[in-house]
């Protein structure tokens, strides 16, 4: 794989305005009127949330994340998809370079909720 060139510079308030978040899935279900979204139940300490993931053709068994600690974008505005209803977006490593890609995930058990940046 060539990287990517490096995206236009931004300014460090633009960056703070991301607010990216660790959450526990706690469940992944079919949405089936998607061929690519999976509906995620994401725990992030103080509520939970719905998160539609584009995973479905990306893992042989998208439920395999459950469980798992990754990092989110939790202040996007609510998006329907396909008959649901998206309150984030997963934040994963390698799909803009048409790689498989994988959970950007914290190096130990961190609180839910814990913010990145």
């Amino acid at each position: 794989m060539t990287p990517a060139p490096i995206k236009e510079l931004i300014s460090f308030s633009d960056f703070e305005k991301l607010d990216i978040r660790v959450g526990t899935i706690t469940s992944v279900s079919d949405v089936e009127k998607s061929k690519k979204l999976m509906k995620l139940t994401v725990d992030f300490g103080d509520h939970t949330r719905t998160i539609l993931a584009g995973i479905k053709q990306e893992r042989e068994n998208p439920s395999e994340i459950e469980g798992k600690q990754a990092l989110f974008v939790v202040n996007l505005p609510e998006q329907k998809m396909a008959g649901e209803v998206s309150q984030g977006m997963l934040f994963d490593i390698g799909y803009a370079d048409k790689q498989l890609p994988c959970l950007a995930m914290p190096e130990f058990p961190m609180p839910n909720g814990s913010r990145a940046g």
